[in-house]
């Protein structure tokens, strides 16, 4: 592996422009490349920052030691496999794919190249920031409500894949057991895609999990409440605050480390560790992104069971 290794972006979206600030400014690691259909937004979100543009992917891939997949969520699982045919590590932001399908493509073709994966699940960072993932206790309810106005963004896949999904990772990684029942609820948007979602979910283990998000909300609201049996914490995503009734100490100061004022740069970081093969994992790895597709996917098709 390169002592500096090269990074690469594909997508010169919003969120494209965030990852492609990353490799710019981490340690070890420079921009070196930007891929998009339009010529023109790549080389405005690589030229300022000393990449270059590529509208070839093939090209691309070759300029390259280390992937971000920042496009659309349709085209995750197709770009993903190209990179890791290629032998690339690649970060993927979430949704990991669409399809459980494509999601198993994706553990196969790593696991015959050896590279490391790892999906945008950033939210995890502020629970490691706050302790939450160090409480000793498994929860015995957690609810989880995730609203927002309406938005042109990501409007490829459902307010499940786009916004849901970063609950139901969560609840993944705090509740005992597995997945059991899934029960769903929602509205449509005028283009027919899910917008307004209401889940419950049952964990084996006994927890009970409700989701709650919308895309049709008239403001920003991101919340969620966890129950276990020495008591309760609640959280407020957006004022990054929580309340604490358990008996477990966690960091009432966590807005200020550096974790919580940038979850993205500590989850690209871990990526680059793992990569180098100074930390054992990035902080969300494929198969735990691929559990939180495959939740989704059920929620999905609960949705369309009730419809």
């Amino acid at each position: 592996m390169a002592e500096t290794l090269r990074g690469g972006v594909i997508g010169a979206g919003v969120f494209g422009g965030y990852h492609a600030r990353q490799y710019a400014r981490l340690p070890g690691v420079t921009l070196s490349a930007v891929f998009d259909p339009h010529p023109e937004r790549a080389a405005a979100a690589a030229m300022p920052l000393g990449g270059r543009a590529f509208a070839d992917l093939d090209a691309f891939l070759a300029a390259v030691d280390v992937v971000t997949v920042a496009s659309p969520a349709v085209f995750h699982a197709e770009q993903a496999l190209a990179a890791i045919a290629a032998g690339k590590p690649v970060y993927i932001e979430k949704p990991v794919a669409v399809s459980v399908a494509d999601g198993e493509r994706l553990r196969a073709a790593a696991a015959r190249q050896g590279v490391v994966v790892a999906c945008g699940h950033q939210e995890r960072v502020m629970f490691q920031a706050m302790g939450l993932l160090d409480v000793p206790e498994q929860p015995l309810f957690l609810e989880a409500l995730r609203h927002g106005p309406p938005s042109e963004r990501s409007r490829d896949v459902t307010a499940v894949l786009d916004l849901m999904i970063h609950d139901l990772d969560l609840a993944l990684r705090l509740a005992a057991g597995e997945p059991v029942t899934a029960e769903a609820d929602g509205a449509r948007g005028p283009d027919g895609v899910w917008d307004k979602v209401a889940a419950e979910v049952t964990f084996d283990g006994g927890c009970t999990a409700r989701f709650d998000v919308s895309r049709m909300a008239e403001a920003r609201r991101r919340v969620m409440r966890v129950v276990y049996p020495s008591g309760e914490v609640e959280i407020d995503f957006v004022a990054r605050t929580f309340r604490n009734t358990t008996p477990f100490a966690l960091n009432a100061d966590y807005a200020e480390t550096p974790a919580a004022r940038d979850p993205l740069g500590v989850s690209v970081e871990s990526f680059l560790m793992a990569v180098r093969g100074e930390a054992p994992r990035p902080v969300v790895t494929l198969d735990e992104a691929i559990a939180a597709l495959d939740l989704a996917i059920a929620v999905e098709q609960a949705l369309e069971d009730a419809a």
